[in-house]
């Protein structure tokens, strides 16, 4: 929806996030080094790039593998799309001019987005090692 991705994204559904994905993929370069890096990158909404969708789909069918439960992948699709909404909505209640307490106390710090998403905690809680 911003104006710099408009040429882009309107003849490629996913466009804006194959260039944030890139972009970060250049910003984390050094990690490639140590660590295997898959940058995922959502857009408004809800296009994830090539990478991400294709590293979120062997991260679900994984912890169904191990939970022994066909419905994880969807729950771990269903948990990014609520994140995204709950950004959204942070974003969009930023813009107005007075905020309360209590609109703070609903918005999504961006450093949650793992504990959300998936936790590996969570697997150990349920009794998988």
């Amino acid at each position: 929806m911003a104006q710099s991705y408009l040429h882009n994204t309107s003849r490629t559904a996913g466009a804006a996030a194959e260039v944030a994905a890139d972009k970060k993929t250049a910003k984390y370069a050094p990690l490639v080094q140590t660590y295997v890096f898959v940058p995922i990158a959502v857009e408004t909404m809800g296009a994830i790039n090539s990478d991400g969708l294709e590293f979120l789909g062997n991260l679900g069918r994984r912890i169904t593998q191990v939970t022994d439960d066909i419905r994880e992948s969807a729950f771990l699709f269903q948990r990014l799309s609520v994140l995204i909404q709950r950004y959204n909505a942070v974003a969009i209640q930023g813009t107005f001019a007075h905020t309360t307490a209590e609109d703070d106390f609903y918005a999504v710090p961006a450093y949650l987005f793992l504990t959300f998403v998936f936790n590996p905690r969570n697997l150990y809680y349920r009794g998988y090692k």
